[in-house]
């Protein structure tokens, strides 16, 4: 059976690159996982990147070999990935492992989408994010549970 995992990231896009600032991860089982990559160049970031998420970064800060490593460890051999709106953050997940092709063996080539689930059901509202929006574990945290409500 596959682990369900709900997923965000937060990253600077110029339209030609997506630079990965933070990752958050929930497992099904509860457990979360949070980190962001040491060689991003934060100064890259656009003037609402730098607003309305520079200051929710919260660490750790680690290499991205390790955060990859960090995250096949958590994801396991079977995961299934769910984001929320999340074609980017997808794309910035796969691209810590190099290309889509080099993701782990048994990792699924796509992710899956909340927004998508919610047009499908025909459900109007998502219930409203009572956290600090923009740090990725609490956006993780919040997709999981906008997926609970629409189960």
């Amino acid at each position: 059976k596959a682990m369900r995992i709900w997923f965000d990231t937060e990253f600077i896009d110029d339209g030609t690159t997506i630079a990965l600032l933070s990752i958050g991860m929930v497992r099904e089982d509860g457990a979360t996982y949070y980190a962001e990559p040491a060689e991003t160049d934060r100064s890259a970031a656009s003037a609402w990147v730098a607003i309305n998420v520079l200051p929710f970064l919260s660490g750790p800060i680690k290499p991205r070999a390790e955060i990859r490593q960090e995250i096949m460890m958590f994801c396991g051999a079977d995961p299934e990935f769910w984001a929320y709106f999340g074609a980017y953050d997808w794309v910035a997940l796969c691209q810590l492992f190099g290309s889509m092709m080099s993701l782990p063996q048994g990792w699924p080539m796509m992710s899956l989408d909340v927004q998508q689930l919610r047009a499908s059901k025909g459900v109007k509202d998502l219930p409203k994010q009572t956290t600090t929006e923009h740090n990725a574990l609490n956006d993780a945290l919040w997709t999981r549970d906008a997926w609970n409500v629409l189960q």
